[in-house]
This record gives structure tokens, sequence and C-alpha cells, in this order.
């Protein structure tokens, strides 16, 4: 309820600054970005560079999925020039303020809007509930898939070039070199899918790699679909997901990054193999963040993982 008459009154605040025009950056200083989480955050960094000056709302370590803005993220959105979101079923907030008008003449990039999308999936063996829970939607971890990261760069370059066309020129030179190390990561991810004596991964946990497993023409089978709100999987689920490991002599159990792991370790005990972690990068910890650890190094550590599973 507190939130809620928070949330009113900063309407009320943002319907009378928008009465009042709108704010420009002055000459000289650098162009304001707000993202939402970390996958916006490396990209408005990265093909910013120093022109950009980028907000992350989601801190280090938050479930990205139950994030809820404050009345100040909202602040900090409308005096941005640039807000940057997933566009998936965790931001649903944002279409709120956008059927609302509240976000003013703040410009919104959806990163939905610019990748190759694929629908949630479901496997046989899971329940009529987790399938009923997987719905018909689009997954929103479209980043999983450096190819679609490669596409999600361009659309940050022409956002930040249309607001700053005096960096145009900059904007462009950090998009491709960006681009290149995308590049160079799908050509090593490629290899090793195409290379590897096995197809088939094993995840003890959430999925939110759908698009990275399809990329490269991998298998998977996992406890729940998708980032289920379950916490609590079906006891056919991971009898299955115990049996497949053992029957496919599969060496590796997957936990997702910031999990506690403890289904992926039964599994993994019950079947003799190993706990690996394999980054989602939907967010990261704060020692990493602090680290200034970003996507590309997150996706090296899943490439070795994976060479790991898959060999």
């Amino acid at each position: 309820m507190k939130r809620l008459c928070a949330l009113l009154l900063l309407a009320g605040l943002l319907f009378s600054l928008a009465a009042c025009g709108t704010r420009k950056t002055p000459e000289g200083e650098r162009l304001r970005v707000v993202v939402s989480a970390f996958p916006e955050y490396d990209l408005a960094k990265s093909v910013g560079g120093g022109h950009a000056e980028v907000t992350l709302l989601l801190k280090p370590g938050m479930e990205p999925h139950s994030y809820e803005p404050t009345p100040q993220d909202i602040l900090a959105i409308r005096g941005a020039q640039l807000f940057i979101y997933g566009g998936g079923e965790s931001d649903v907030w944002v279409d709120r303020l956008l059927e609302a008008g509240d976000l003013g003449d703040t410009k919104v990039l959806a990163l939905m809007d610019h990748a190759l999308l694929r629908k949630e999936e479901t496997q046989e063996y899971m329940t009529v509930e987790e399938a009923e829970e997987a719905g018909d939607e689009y997954d929103e971890h479209v980043w999983t898939s450096p190819k679609n990261m490669i596409l999600l760069a361009e659309a940050v370059r022409d956002a930040l070039a249309e607001l700053d066309p005096a960096n145009a020129e900059d904007y462009g030179a950090l998009c491709e070199g960006y681009i290149g190390q995308l590049e160079a990561l799908d050509g090593r991810l490629r290899e090793l899918a195409e290379t590897s004596k096995r197809k088939l991964l094993v995840f003890g946990d959430r999925f939110p790699f759908l698009y990275l497993v399809r990329e490269y023409g991998l298998e998977y089978a996992a406890a729940f679909p998708g980032c289920s709100g379950e916490t609590d999987a079906n006891p056919a689920t991971v009898a299955h997901l115990i049996d497949t490991v053992r029957e496919a002599g599969i060496p590796v159990v997957f936990k997702c990054d910031l999990s506690a792991g403890k289904l992926a370790d039964t599994i993994a005990e019950a079947a003799g193999a190993k706990v690996l972690t394999l980054y989602s990068v939907h967010t990261v910890s704060k020692d990493d963040f602090e680290a200034g650890t970003g996507y590309l190094a997150l996706m090296e550590k899943n490439a070795e993982a994976l060479r790991e599973a898959l060999n």
C-alpha cells in the first residue's frame, strides 16, 4: 500500500514536470542512459564508451524476475535521454508506465524488439502444470545468443547516434569493435558444439538458456521450464533427470548463477556427475560487477563449462 501511494504521488509529480516542458542535456555533458538490467548495461557501456553516463536499476545480485521500480528509479528514467530495457515478462512495469505516459520524452528501447525471438518450450516429461506455466510467450533471455547480442548492439548504436549525432562516428566504431568480439565468441561456441561428442545438456535448475542451446544445435533437459516461479521440482521430473544423466553418461549437471544449486547437487550426487554453473547474465554478483566483469567474460566462462559438459 505504501508503494502504491508513493507511485501515485510520483505520477502527479511527473505530470507536473511534463507540463513545464522537456529538459535538455546541456552541451558538453554525457548522454544520460538508464538501463533496467545487466545485459542492457553491458551494451550501453560497450557501445556508449565515454560519451554515455549509464545507470543500472537492477542492483547486482538482485532477483531480476521480481524487480519492481522505486519512485526514485522512475524519476531516474524520466531524467534520462535513453532508457533501455528487456521487454519481456520481467518488465511489464515498463509497459504500465508507457501506457500512462509517465516517461515524458525519454527515448525507450526494448531489446526484444530487435532480436530474433523464440517461444518458451516445454519438455515431454514435464507435468501439465509446468507446461501451462511456460505458456505461449516469447523467452525474454535473448542475449544468451551472441548472434542476438550483435543485433542488440546495433540497435543501441542507432539509438545513441540518434540522440547524440555529434558522436555517432565514435558509437559506430565502438559498436564495430564490440561486434568483432561477439563474432569471435560465436565462432568458438559454434566450433565447440559442432565438434563435441555430446549434444545434451542437463539443468537441475531453471532454464534461461533457450537461445544459447538452440543457436548451436544443442538439446537440453531441465528441472523447470524457462524461469519458472516454482521452487519445488516435480519428483517425477527429478527422477527423469537422474535417469537421463545416468543412462547417457552425462558428466555435468548445471545450475544457474546466483542459485543455491541444491536440486542440481541432488541430481548430480544421485547420478554420479558434478555440478557446474552456467551464467544467464541477466544479473551479476556484486563482486563481478565491482570487478568490471562483463558479458563477454561471463560467456567465456560458459564456453569452458560447456566444453566440459559436452566432451
